[in-house]
């Protein structure tokens, strides 16, 4: 009895290791503690604070001398403009900066999410130079503004709509091609007239679509309205194309459903966390912008917060295009090669 247990246990092992579900028992936990260990610790924000100062902004120079106080700190920003000053905070190149107030004579600090750790340390740390320096003066901030206003769902609308997608993209979609593969129903279909081409585009509108359907629903549950609609639905429609075609390829890569989910994951977690992480570590925005989800989620983000139009992410188009063509090219050859999907 127990040897039969003990071959049933071994057999099973074997068969996790052909379909690659233990490689991502072990893959799993690695890549979140080595993500875990990029984000910015707790009490960063304070050791390594950079504030923006605009040039040609008459700031009062017990201001800029207590700024000027702590360089272990506190690093200060010149900037030419307050637009180059959103660009820096977008990019995560400052923390925060000081503007005029459109409200009174006193300052607003200007960062890019009030909750963010970055953005309260900074408002401690002018509080605490104010008290140090004019315990009885008036503020010198009258206001913290931020670059990104709105709703909780609002707010967390880009990340779910970067997880959805990979999940059609990456889960869904692998799973049905190499479940067609394995079945030998792929090998049917295109002994018909159907052309390749034809199969592979049915297969991406079936993937974007299930994209739409989904980020609609996290649309309309989120009772989130966008202003430029038409814009943040094609850019839906090509992040969709472009991952979409991604999983197709990794479908022909594997010989059954579980593989084809398993090798899905592998490719899920590292493409959605550095780019859904980038608002908490300033290595990963810095480290990771090569990779397509992060030039589809900062876009996404423009557009939902920001009302950008088209011209202020051309790259992020050209890219997620040509990497997408690219990928669905070399699902085309896949087919071609009939001994591959057999």
């Amino acid at each position: 009895m127990l040897r039969n247990i003990f071959i049933l246990v071994l057999n099973d092992f074997a068969i996790a290791f052909r379909n690659k579900s233990f490689y991502l028992i072990i893959f799993i936990p690695v890549f979140i503690f080595v993500s875990l260990r990029l984000t910015d610790k707790t009490g960063s924000a304070l050791n390594n604070l950079k504030i923006g100062l605009v040039r040609g902004q008459a700031y009062a120079p017990q201001i800029v001398n207590a700024l000027q106080s702590v360089p272990q700190n506190l690093e200060i920003k010149w900037v030419t403009s307050e637009d180059e000053a959103q660009s820096f905070l977008r990019e995560h190149k400052i923390d925060a900066v000081l503007v005029k107030s459109k409200m009174s004579d006193a300052l607003s600090l200007l960062v890019l999410r009030k909750e963010s750790a970055q953005s309260i340390a900074s408002a401690q740390m002018i509080a605490t130079l104010q008290k140090s320096f004019e315990n009885a003066k008036p503020s010198w901030v009258s206001e913290v503004r931020s670059l990104r206003e709105g709703s909780m769902q609002k707010q967390t609308l880009p990340t779910w709509i970067l997880m959805v997608i990979l999940l059609v993209a990456f889960i869904i979609l692998p799973a049905q091609v190499a479940e067609e593969k394995e079945k030998r129903q792929l090998l049917a279909i295109l002994q018909t007239p159907i052309h390749e081409l034809e199969w592979i585009a049915a297969k991406i509108l079936t993937g974007i679509g299930l994209c739409l359907i989904s980020v609609f629903l996290l649309q309309f549950l989120g009772q989130v309205t966008i202003s430029n609609f038409t814009e943040y639905l094609a850019f839906v429609i090509l992040g969709g194309y472009c991952f979409c075609a991604f999983g197709i390829l990794l479908g022909f890569l594997c010989r059954s459903q579980a593989s084809a989910r398993t090798l899905g994951l592998v490719f899920y977690l590292p493409l959605m966390m550095p780019a859904a992480l980038s608002d908490f570590s300033t290595q990963m925005s810095g480290l990771f912008p090569i990779l397509p989800t992060y030039q589809f989620y900062e876009p996404i983000q423009k557009l939902l917060f920001e009302n950008k139009g088209m011209t202020s992410h051309i790259f992020p188009w050209i890219y997620l295009f040509i990497f997408g063509s690219t990928l669905f090219g070399m699902s085309y050859l896949f087919l071609k090669k009939r001994w591959l999907i057999s």
